[in-house]
């Protein structure tokens, strides 16, 4: 095992000590909200319940992308580090997947409805969307593969009818998602706290 394969382990080893994380922070405050009696247990509760959930700050790399994440490679990200979003097919990088899905669901709420038609593209795929739609520096619809917000499991294209981009546009920033691309109203972009 070389260098490479030890950063690669190593990051799939932060990844898996986030999702745990993010886990326990979910059930922490889930039991903190339900539990009767200690001052304790209520003051536990009521911090819980002002600070988002799993909320983790990320050192990012020169391109933007959380370090433990970009050791994996864009197109490379294993499935250990991504979550689902919702119940469909798609995922992303775990915190850009639970930033999402709290989104979907508030949006649900508001009366919005949001679908999601893409999500992470291993590299493959990025190669494929390349020469189906073209590479956008020459006016198509895709990154040159390796590049690909998509291939760090952090962008993901949606599904939005004039009420719903409205809706993303006043209230995505909170949920770290940015409409990036002047061209693609549908794809946005998840910027992880830092």
């Amino acid at each position: 095992m070389g260098i490479e394969g030890v950063n690669s382990r190593i990051a799939e080893i932060q990844s898996r000590i986030i999702a745990l994380q993010t886990q326990q922070a979910t059930t922490t405050s889930a039991r903190a909200t339900s539990t009767q009696g200690s001052f304790a247990s209520h003051l536990q509760g009521a911090i819980a319940s002002t600070a988002p959930a799993g909320k983790t700050t990320y050192k990012l790399n020169s391109k933007g992308v959380p370090e433990d994440l970009a050791a994996y490679g864009n197109g490379k990200i294993p499935e250990t580090a991504l979550g689902r979003v919702g119940n469909t097919g798609h995922k992303l990088w775990a915190p850009a997947a639970e930033s999402l899905n709290g989104m979907i669901e508030d949006a649900r709420r508001d009366g919005v409805e949001i679908g999601i038609t893409d999500s992470y593209r291993p590299y493959a795929e990025q190669v494929d969307l390349a020469r189906r739609k073209g590479l956008y520096s020459q006016g198509g619809l895709a990154a040159k593969p390796g590049t690909s917000e998509h291939g760090w499991g952090m962008a993901t294209d949606l599904d939005l009818n004039a009420k719903a981009l409205a809706w993303m546009r006043k209230n995505a920033g909170n949920y770290g998602f940015v409409e990036n691309v002047a061209r693609e109203s549908w794809h946005w972009a998840y910027r992880p706290p830092t």
